[in-house]
């Protein structure tokens, strides 16, 4: 479900109101972790965290004239969903996520290649996403992506 809101004051005031709180506990958690340099935006349709043009003037590979993703979150029909693109890239940085998981959550991880899906609002790791989103910087976010998807 893309939204059209073109701010993410627009997005939040346009989710249901079961989705509110814990999107906006999932934005709070992310804010207070995100590294310096990180900037919050609607991004594809949903709560976007970027690598400004200013840090990265490529911009992402899938279209240049948009900064290069590196988390998003979303409420979609059926769930609630963070997509965190160093999950993806990071062999090390996922088996990091999904053992802090399992550690830290009592819900059967329900994941596909970047997008950590949330079917149960009430068991929201907050904690563990805010952990997630300080795990890299912009530089080494940059790096990653360019020895991953870059050719």
């Amino acid at each position: 479900m893309t939204s059209t809101a073109t701010t993410v004051q627009e997005y939040l005031d346009a989710l249901p109101e079961d989705r509110k709180k814990p999107v906006e506990e999932l934005r709070k958690a992310i804010l207070e972790n995100l590294p310096k340099g990180f900037k919050e935006e609607m991004n594809y349709g949903m709560l976007g965290y970027v690598v400004p043009h200013s840090l990265y003037p490529a911009g992402y590979h899938c279209d240049a004239k948009q900064p290069l993703p590196f988390m998003n979150i979303a409420s979609q029909k059926n769930f609630i969903a963070v997509y965190h693109m160093g999950i993806y890239a990071d062999e090390n940085l996922l088996k990091w996520f999904t053992e802090e998981y399992s550690k830290q959550s009592k819900t059967k991880l329900d994941m596909g290649k970047s997008c950590i899906r949330f079917k149960k609002f009430d068991t929201l790791p907050y904690q563990l996403i805010g952990q997630l989103a300080s795990k890299l910087t912009p530089a080494e976010w940059i790096a990653l992506y360019e020895k991953s998807f870059r050719r």
